[in-house]
């Protein structure tokens, strides 16, 4: 693997050229053939206008000065003639010219090869400018790559940006251990000390104020605390103002009398310097101004050190000291942060706890594994074929798609909604309506609506939404079936009904036409969330993941949706780590009905939180069900005769179109987790089941009508087109309109010959 990373390069004095220098090591450390990565090289952002020679390291190729406009193209064309397979690239606003670094916008635009952005800051208010060049890097990059969920969240909600391009990998940390003997023990300020620490570039926002402000009570109770300030000042900072903020935290200490237990040491140390640092101190703190800090190197590093942490609780110390692998305190709050060290240092038996919590989390972010799952998304990178509107169109034939109609679902839907059944191709009145056909009627007629706007589609809606409002008990359950005379058939319908509906609520929050659709399904929603706790069944959760995680792309800050996402998604990992056997990777001991929505469920998950084993066994149990659906070339799902138990024959009939849309669905999930393009295959495979691609080589779709027959017999299609089969059509139908639609995602995607190489600039 051939790589050409952009990025400042030591030895300037900054943290992204830190982040660089240790991913770089990390990804060669993965290579055993050291051949196949020594063609790599580095492209120098550098923030002067001469460029000492020999100042940068061998391997830095070439160099483009930040403010001259002119490098940035020569910088372009330096890389598109090189060895390169793939480009990796540290964006912070900071590193770049003109406002907002938007000098870097040209160079990726002429870009020739894939490109991975690593983002450093992701703002949740970005301006004007900063929001436009963010989405123009993710239009340009193969994926971007952040290092917390909150920095993802805030890339779909605030910026658009689609969930496939965005990658989750944790800051790596030092792959080091603590000294046996710590030389730092036995020098001042270390020695005879309890010492406090903070490390980093000094600049004003990073709140050293509030520890100095601390001191007078902590010192009052342990006379030899000494707080040790360890770095350099920001260039920047020093380059404007000179060392004034570190001369203002001398005089605050001097006013408040404790200059005798401040330390600064003014240096810029190695990782093995850092590691005696962190592992020498009592307690590490990280007293950053406000929340907005999406990633901390320097948390990152003394969680990586098993240190005590006492920090603000800013987003990524949210997340990074989740799970007591450290202590929160106010911003601003001294005294609260005297009473967190004060605690934590009369209780060494807690303070130890805290350290070991942190400790056992920091191994799985040792720089070699955060390197690997680099190289694992790169490599895909490099693997994939340029994945064009023509090669879409190759996969999913437009001709031998029926063109999309809602005349039976009309047929089918009165006043009070959608009837349940029908003989042939009409109502049958007397069996009434079901909430769960009523949930995905919405579901249908929302995709139908958001492809083009149909006013046919949109004049639905009202409908399903007042069927499932008239459906909703006091107590936020559901009842499941409703009379002709509209009188309720039960008092609380199936686990499964209750998450067909909540998938259809929370996709109508997602992507309602109007403010009153979303705020009504809201008040539905919520009403219902009591009830997810009283789930038991697989695929009641998983319709439920799906509604819950399409309702936190709407809303990605709701912590209570997400503890709901988490704890529904626990049971169906549980449930596969019971059944999981050699040749059996799957959820239970049989395969039943609605099989594929399991898997489906958990890619939507995995979505959200960016966990990576959910996605792991979400392509693991989808293998399995693709190797069982497709045993002669086309679809044959599991009938619904007599299920599959392990170990037995598979029952094949009778076939049922909600496992068909099902499949397509999936499938398209999983593509849109991957990018490969066999996964579209697969789904246009898995629609042309409808169309006769079948074991019976018959069509279920009925031209005529323009409905769906309800299943495949042993010997015959069942004829009725009631509600279910009907919709599972049309969901499907939009399904595979929807990837014919999302070409537009990946124009940046070509292929190219390397050429002769490079020069230095």
């Amino acid at each position: 693997m051939k790589i050409a990373y952009i990025s400042t390069y030591l030895p300037r004095k900054c943290g992204i050229a830190t982040f660089n220098d240790n991913l770089e090591k990390a990804l060669r450390v993965n290579f055993p053939d050291q051949s196949s990565y020594e063609k790599s090289f580095g492209i120098a952002v550098h923030d002067g206008e001469e460029i000492p020679t020999g100042f940068y390291p061998d391997h830095v190729k070439a160099i483009f000065r930040e403010n001259y406009q002119q490098d940035y193209i020569q910088a372009a064309n330096f890389i598109n003639t090189s060895e390169a397979q793939v480009v990796v690239m540290e964006h912070e606003f900071g590193i770049f010219g003109g406002e907002s670094g938007i000098y870097i916008l040209p160079l990726l635009n002429r870009l020739e090869k894939p490109l991975f952005t690593i983002l450093h800051t992701v703002l949740k208010e970005p301006s004007h400018t900063q929001k436009l060049i963010i989405q123009e890097i993710a239009a340009c990059s193969a994926g971007l790559v952040v290092m917390s969920l909150r920095g993802m969240q805030f890339l779909k909600s605030v910026y658009g940006i689609p969930s496939t391009k965005i990658h989750y990998i944790e800051h790596g940390v030092p792959d080091l251990e603590a000294p046996e003997n710590n030389p730092l023990t036995k020098t001042p300020p270390f020695l005879n000390h309890r010492v406090l620490l903070t490390f980093g570039l000094l600049s004003p926002n990073k709140g050293l104020e509030t520890v100095i402000e601390a001191l007078p009570k902590i010192v009052a109770q342990y006379p030899d605390v000494m707080y040790v300030v360890l770095g350099k000042t920001h260039p920047g900072i020093l380059k404007n103002t000179g060392e004034e903020y570190r001369d203002q935290l001398k005089r605050l200490a001097v006013r408040l009398g404790v200059e005798n237990h401040l330390t600064f040491v003014n240096k810029f140390v190695t990782d093995e310097e850092l590691i005696n640092y962190l592992t020498a101190a009592h307690i590490y703190v990280t007293p950053y101004l406000n929340e907005a800090q999406i990633t901390s190197g320097t948390l990152s590093y003394a969680v990586g050190a098993g240190a005590a942490i006492v920090s603000t609780p800013y987003w990524h110390a949210l997340e990074l000291l989740d799970e007591q692998r450290g202590c929160l305190f106010r911003f601003k709050d001294a005294e609260g942060l005297a009473d967190t060290i004060n605690n934590l240092l009369d209780q060494p038996q807690k303070r130890n706890s805290i350290k070991k919590n942190a400790y056992d989390y920091g191994l799985h972010l040792r720089w070699p594994k955060i390197g690997a799952q680099y190289i694992r998304i790169l490599q895909d990178a490099i693997d994939k074929e340029a994945f064009t509107v023509k090669k879409i169109r190759q996969i999913v034939d437009p001709d031998r798609i029926p063109a999309f109609s809602l005349i039976h679902a009309r047929r089918l839907t009165d006043g009070t909604g959608i009837v349940q059944h029908a003989k042939y191709g009409i109502p049958n009145l007397k069996e009434g309506y079901c909430l769960d056909d009523n949930a995905r009627a919405l579901i249908m007629a929302l995709m139908a609506y958001q492809r083009n706007k149909s006013q046919e589609a949109l004049e639905l809606i009202p409908i399903y939404l007042s069927f499932i409002h008239y459906m909703q008990r006091k107590n936020g359950n559901f009842g499941n079936f409703l009379s002709f005379r509209r009188e309720y058939l039960d008092e609380i319908g199936s686990e499964d009904a209750f998450g067909r509906t909540i998938w259809s609520l929370g996709f109508l929050v997602n992507c309602a036409p109007n403010n009153s659709y979303r705020e009504f399904a809201g008040e539905l929603f919520y009403n219902s969330v009591p009830h997810f706790k009283d789930l038991h069944h697989l695929r009641g959760m998983a319709n439920t993941i799906i509604g819950i995680s399409y309702f936190l792309k709407s809303h990605p800050d709701n912590e209570e949706m997400l503890r709901e996402l988490n704890e529904l998604t626990s049971p169906l990992l549980n449930a596969y780590y019971q059944n999981c056997r050699k040749d059996w990777n799957w959820f239970e001991e049989k395969l039943t009905y609605d099989n594929a929505i399991l898997p489906l469920a958990l890619f939507h998950s995995c979505e959200i939180t960016g966990n990576n084993k959910v996605r792991e066994i979400a392509f693991e149990s989808l293998k399995f069900l693709d190797k069982l659906s497709f045993r002669d070339g086309f679809l044959s799902p599991v009938g619904n005769r007599g299920w599959y138990y392990r170990d037995q024959e598979i029952q094949v009939f009778d076939q049922q179109a909600i496992e068909t849309m099902a499949m397509v669905l999936m499938y398209l999930k999983a593509y849109e987790n991957s990018h490969h393009p066999s996964y579209i295959e697969r789904m246009f495979k898995s629609y042309q089941w409808f169309l006769g691609e079948n074991i019976l080589r018959v069509p279920l779709y009925d031209h005529e009508t323009k409905g769906c027959c309800d299943g495949l017999q042993e010997t015959a299609l069942n004829r009725n087109q009631g509600a279910e089969s009907t919709l599972a059509y049309l969901i499907s139908n939009l399904t595979v309109l929807k990837a014919l639609e999302m070409e537009h995602e990946y124009d940046h995607a070509v292929t190219v010959e390397p050429n002769n190489p490079k020069k230095v600039l």
